[in-house]
């Protein structure tokens, strides 16, 4: 006998598109119930694949009646296990993958609506195809969703220009705890009438509401990219070459990326045929300039900047793309390490933010710490440094269990981590979200007054706690 939600889904949606978990083999499942990282299997008890925004209101309409939960997941490439069911068997997991079509885009506007389930590297196709530039950019975007980007307020490697991603998303279509819909799909830049509901929605990990479309900015595209790979002896040297690169290029810069020896060891091990131009130093930093003036101004300025980083010993050594393929190569050199640090196993990873200017001194007397308490712990720290945003991660001692590690030490490596975070003025997640991973150290961090606000949202827009529960709050 099955779930009499179940029983009302079919003949909605349609038997291929709702899995039941018994009915089908479980590898059939498991990219909808595992997360990315494999930290979280859940069991749902159905997985759903409405295709239109109706169906979606439809889905929640006949769950809040029965009084199931509902998980929403775009392509589950979240970090934080905010995007699958609990082991439970009673929440219904919602997948937006089939909702990916392009509905408008408006090239004098400089927007583009798609629906949630538009995967990010068909968006940026779409905007290039127009000649114009949706430019948030991370290593998953060939396989995550503008819904769950924006439901994470996604960062990636642009930040330093263009912004998170919700300060690319004009306007939102969503789908409320109620089952309605709400169509802010607005192209408007400005709009003051009354509450800002986008920003209620973008970065709430599907706790309020379900995001089903997005009106997007687009850009033109820039005239010229320059990229290139410096090295520095110091995180503070990193930090002063980012100073120098802002004066003189102002806008113009748009990716400032940091990679230690750690990180990149790990890439040489797993990836060898990826070529390092400037072997192994304590720290690399990729450089992405784009102009509008045309190629000669934007490698006028680069040079400029690298030269003077040179003459004033900021940097050791630096290496210019000299075409499209070596710049590709220099961003697949530092997209890897992610995928490098999988191949070596379980880690504990953090994903943080820190004004730059105290990105030194927390690095400081953070690997000083964990050195101390957990000897032989690699760090492999890596990321935005232009916007503040560290993913500062620690792995096994060579030769010890990575999950043998991962489950003695996780707790005490966090709290290592976090109370530094927060004693540098941080935040102990920057673009990946709180999940499940994140929830109770969220509790322990946030203030009082913020938590008690983010609970009164919650309480007014999804009374029954039924849009994705226990999650964030």
């Amino acid at each position: 006998m099955t779930h009499p939600l179940i029983d009302a889904l079919r003949p909605l949606l349609g038997d291929a598109h709702v899995l039941v978990p018994g009915a089908l083999p479980d590898t059939e499942l498991t990219p909808y119930q595992q997360d990315w990282r494999k930290r979280y299997n859940g069991r749902a008890l159905a997985v759903v694949r409405p295709g239109t925004t109706g169906e979606v209101a439809a889905v929640v309409k006949l769950a809040r009646a029965h009084g199931v939960s509902v998980v929403p997941q775009g392509g589950n490439t979240g970090l934080v296990g905010g995007g699958v069911p609990d082991d439970s068997g009673t929440q219904l997991l919602l997948s937006l993958r089939r909702m990916q079509k392009v509905r408008h885009l408006d090239a004098a506007n400089l927007t583009l609506t798609v629906e949630a389930g538009c995967v990010l590297q068909q968006v940026q196709d779409t905007a290039r195809q127009a000649g114009l530039l949706f430019p948030l950019s991370l290593a998953a975007e060939g396989s995550c969703t503008i819904g769950g980007n924006l439901s994470t307020n996604a960062g990636g490697t642009q930040v330093l220009r263009y912004g998170n991603a919700r300060e690319l998303c004009l306007g939102l279509e969503v789908v409320t705890a109620e089952g309605e819909i709400w169509d802010g799909l607005s192209g408007l830049r400005k709009d003051n009438t009354g509450y800002d509901l986008r920003d209620l929605f973008i970065g709430a990990e599907g706790t309020l509401g379900i995001i089903t479309a997005a009106t997007l900015k687009l850009f033109p595209q820039p005239r010229a990219r320059m990229t290139a790979l410096a090295a520095c002896a110091s995180l503070s040297a990193t930090v002063a070459l980012l100073g120098m690169a802002q004066s003189r290029c102002g806008a113009s810069l748009t990716g400032f990326e940091v990679m230690n020896a750690q990180s990149l060891a790990l890439v040489a091990k797993h990836f060898p045929q990826l070529a390092q131009p400037l072997g192994a130093r304590p720290w690399t930093v990729l450089l992405e300039l784009s102009d509008n003036e045309g190629e000669s101004h934007a490698r006028e300025q680069f040079e400029g900047v690298l030269s003077q980083a040179l003459e004033d010993g900021v940097i050791d050594d630096a290496a210019v793309a000299e075409s499209l393929s070596q710049s590709q190569a220099m961003w697949h050199l530092r997209e890897s390490i992610p995928l490098a640090q999988s191949e070596e196993g379980l880690n504990i990873k953090h994903d943080i933010a820190l004004p730059v200017s105290r990105i030194p001194d927390f690095v400081a007397a953070c690997d000083g710490l964990l050195a101390e308490r957990f000897p032989g712990s690699r760090l492999v720290n890596f990321g935005h440094l232009g916007d503040g945003n560290l993913h500062y991660n620690v792995q096994s001692p060579a030769g010890v269990s990575a999950a043998e590690f991962l489950k003695t030490h996780e707790a005490a490596v966090n709290a290592v981590v976090y109370d530094q975070v927060m004693a540098h003025g941080g935040s102990i997640s920057a673009e990946h979200g709180i999940g499940q991973l994140k929830r109770e150290e969220l509790a322990q961090r946030k203030s009082p007054v913020a938590l008690a606000l983010m609970r009164q949202i919650k309480q007014a827009l999804d009374p029954r706690g039924l849009l994705n529960p226990n999650r964030v709050v």
